[in-house]
């Protein structure tokens, strides 16, 4: 998968994350995600330059948008999968943060590269009675190469939640199982925790001492 893409895929989490999107309960997967293009449009527009040079600004926008529409514990547990079983809720409250601020950190670039032109959301062919859903777009790349990119989301008691994006067949969430399963097999989960926390530490130092 390339740089580009993997780019995309955080703007995306952060395009059907918005808050204050259509309710989930009366509009459909679909709605959510073109009023939450219209949303995330209004607030960068005039800001990308201000928050390229102020990542703390970045990571705040970013949290305000994602937070309230990412399941967090649910993509962790899809992430861990066998794992999350034997894990001691110590472990899981660990997982959980660590995963989010890395999936944060990693991915703030492409929130700045979003551009609604580039989006077009393909009419929904799900079935909204069923807990899972998934709403289907294409993005269009610098080379007008056209990427399918698929939202997976969770319906829960507040709404539509998103917890996964499939981008050309390749699942990040399902990836990352099967990279992070390899290095706990080697090591042990209390180790890749530790080093997710390390990493989102380091990329927050960096921040401050640029500052």
């Amino acid at each position: 998968m390339s740089k580009r893409i993997l780019k995309s895929l955080f703007v995306v989490l952060a395009i059907v994350a918005l808050p204050g999107a259509a309710s989930a309960t009366t509009d459909s997967p679909n709605a959510i995600i073109d009023t939450a293009v219209v949303q995330l449009t209004e607030m960068l527009d005039g800001r990308k330059a201000e928050l390229a040079a102020d990542r703390k600004a970045l990571y705040r926008l970013i949290d305000q948008i994602l937070l309230p529409r990412f399941d967090r514990k649910f993509a962790a547990q899809v992430v861990l999968a066998k794992h999350w079983r034997s894990a001691s809720k110590e472990q899981k409250t660990r997982f959980i943060e660590a995963y989010y601020q890395a999936l944060v950190r990693k991915y703030a670039d492409g929130v700045l590269e979003f551009d609604p032109d580039r989006i077009k959301v393909l009419p929904y062919r799900g079935d909204q009675s069923k807990p899972r859903t998934r709403v289907r777009s294409e993005v269009i790349l610098d080379d007008k190469t056209k990427v399918s990119v698929d939202y997976e989301l969770v319906k829960r008691e507040s709404g539509w939640l998103v917890f996964n994006v499939v981008i050309e067949g390749v699942s990040y969430v399902r990836n990352f199982r099967a990279e992070l399963d390899a290095e706990i097999r080697g090591s042990s989960l209390d180790e890749v925790i530790a080093r997710l926390e390390r990493e989102a530490d380091i990329m927050t130092e960096t921040v401050a001492e640029d500052e």
